[in-house]
């Protein structure tokens, strides 16, 4: 075999300050270096059973058959540098940093290490202080207990190019002894960063653990789609497996703000699904929710169950940041695009639209490259475009695209970004390319319910309106209590009305009513669907209420709004007979 990959100790260490020592004086410097390597180096390497794989510069690299045999080591090498700078001037010193760590590595042909383990190994090297040992977890865990020295807990360091954060140890060495070293400051946590503990296996035997587990790991990488979030690895998460924990120790040790919990109970026929989302800094639980179904195939449950977390966390998320914003006494460009999010997701209303507008104004000027704020306001343009609550809807849509193309030519794969570009293309006559979008949004990110609703809609209008529900059921897979649930339902009784499927119809607008009993196009298509189906009372009475909400209503105006949506044959053709049902049902002629 070319190769062998092994488990190992890895002991990396160099010279602190090397370039000033060598600027000043290079031959001494190297002349003492040399010394140093065959008086105290190589025989305490030796003397531990260690290898040197290679020096490079200042710097070592060498294989130990344990950790305890390294530290050992280690110990050896700045004891003797404190004895060799005894009397020598501050900027002379030679010091050494080490970092120690226990993992996989390979091992080549020619003796040369590879793999993490070297790279964990070098950087603990690059963030250990002069005189100091820094050790992984793992390497601490191998020698906790046999040293007789200060030891500090780092704590959780995201250490350069490491895929994870990794908890680190340094060991101070040295006389006279000195105070350990204080571990690093920790910032505040980043906005949007959580944890998803290992959902706990209830009742269920070890053939359920697979699909426990599976739940877990795919709702890690599907929040970690979330634009700005920062979600703590699966590694991570799992050494929590089983483990009664403190979740407000659990933030500190993660530097996360949430902690989302759940557990899974399987049984006959039935399984159940129970989530938190906890702060982690007050331990006040944010949000819950229960899935309760009938047992299906577990592959299909687990990804329907994740999508709807996913989607409902996204949303939850904003919220508990917008929160936090309102008590921030100076709230940043973020903190101001949170507020404006909130109150987006509050609902369709031209109060909640100017709410909204206003903080994503406001961040704005905060930062002008806040994307996500301009991004925000070109969907509340759209919003207004689409309902009429501008002026002049057109230059709504126009101001919209115009935002959306510039911020996507800076941020390209914004999947919101790629979304609201498509429901302005849709709008606008221009269904085709707003479905291309919409699946391009998909294909960065399969949660955006809004995405899939979209699509449903932008067929109705390119002459496929049997397609519509397929699209309006999986979003409501995704995201069943989405806030415009009831638009794409409506959508599906337009679509049903269309194709003639008058039952349906009612069905599809029925639910849209109890989802939202203020949208008066629900109440319209309702309205179509009862009158051709002879039920003219209860369609003269769907026609009040929406005459009610939106008094300005008339089959003029349903026209226009309806055939400037679309030029497709198809769908022209299809027209006809839901504007005689307004007529039916007694919506005036202007």
């Amino acid at each position: 075999m070319s190769e062998i990959r092994k488990i190992a100790a890895i002991l990396v260490a160099d010279v602190v300050g090397y370039s000033r020592l060598a600027g000043a004086d290079e031959d001494r410097t190297l002349a003492r270096l040399r010394a140093l390597r065959s008086e105290l180096i190589d025989p305490a390497v030796a003397a531990h059973h260690g290898r040197v794989v290679k020096r490079t510069g200042d710097g070592s690299l060498i294989e130990f058959r344990s950790v305890v045999e390294a530290v050992r080591s280690a110990i050896a090498m700045q004891k003797g540098l404190t004895e060799h700078n005894v009397g020598v001037a501050d900027d002379r010193r030679i010091d050494f940093r080490i970092g120690i760590h226990l993992g996989d590595v390979v091992e080549e042909a020619d003796g040369d290490l590879m793999g993490d383990g070297v790279n964990i190994a070098a950087r603990l090297e690059s963030i250990c202080e002069p005189g100091a040992i820094c050790l992984s977890e793992d390497a601490y865990r191998q020698v906790k207990g046999r040293l007789d020295l200060a030891v500090s807990d780092l704590g959780l360091i995201q250490l350069k190019n490491i895929a994870e954060p990794i908890r680190v140890y340094s060991l101070q060495v040295g006389e006279p002894p000195q105070a350990p070293a204080p571990a690093p400051e920790k910032s505040d946590p980043p906005r949007l960063s959580m944890v998803v503990l290992p959902f706990a296996n209830i009742g269920g035997g070890v053939e359920q653990d697979h699909f426990v587990d599976g739940v877990t790991e795919s709702l890690t990488t599907d929040l970690s789609r979330i634009r700005g979030s920062f979600v703590i690895g699966r590694n991570t998460a799992f050494t929590f497996k089983g483990r009664a924990v403190d979740l407000k120790q659990i933030g500190r040790e993660l530097n996360v703000r949430y902690v989302l919990e759940g557990s899974v109970q399987r049984g006959s026929a039935r399984i159940r699904v129970n989530v938190q989302l906890i702060d982690a800094e007050s331990d006040n639980h944010l949000w819950a929710e229960r899935f309760d179904k009938p047992l299906a195939d577990l592959f299909d449950m687990q990804d329907e169950i994740v999508a709807r977390l996913a989607s409902a966390l996204n949303a939850q998320l904003v919220t508990a940041e917008a929160r936090r914003a309102e008590k921030a006494p100076n709230p940043d460009s973020t903190d101001l695009y949170f507020q404006g999010m909130a109150w987006f997701y509050k609902g369709l209303t031209p109060r909640y639209m100017a709410q909204s507008r206003s903080y994503f104004d406001r961040a704005l000027v905060a930062d002008p490259n806040n994307v996500d704020a301009v991004i925000g306001l070109a969907g509340i343009e759209a919003i207004e475009g689409v309902n009429s609550f501008a002026a002049d809807p057109v230059a709504s849509f126009a101001a919209a695209e115009a935002k959306l193309i510039e911020a996507l030519s800076s941020v390209p794969d914004h999947v919101v970004g790629h979304m609201w570009l498509g429901l302005v293309l849709i709008w606008t006559k221009r269904a085709a390319e707003g479905i291309a979008k919409c699946e391009h949004a998909l294909a960065l990110d399969r949660n955006v319910a809004r995405a899939e609703g979209a699509i449903g809609f932008g067929k109705i209008l390119i002459g496929r309106a049997e397609e519509a529900e397929a699209h309006v059921a999986e979003a409501l897979r995704r995201s069943p209590r989405d806030t415009v649930a009831f638009v794409w339902m409506t959508h599906v009784g337009l679509a049903k009305n269309l194709l003639g499927s008058w039952e349906q119809a009612v069905a599809w607008c029925r639910r849209a009513i109890e989802a939202n009993r203020n949208y008066p196009r629900a109440y319209f298509q309702l309205a179509v669907a009862l009158a051709q189906l002879g039920r003219l009372d209860e369609a003269h009475s769907s026609v009040t209420a929406g005459i009610a909400i939106h008094p300005t209503f008339s089959l003029s105006r349903a026209h226009a709004d309806w055939t400037a949506l679309s030029d497709d044959p198809t769908y022209l053709g299809q027209l006809g007979p839901v504007l005689e049902g307004l007529r039916m049902a007694g919506i005036p002629e202007q």
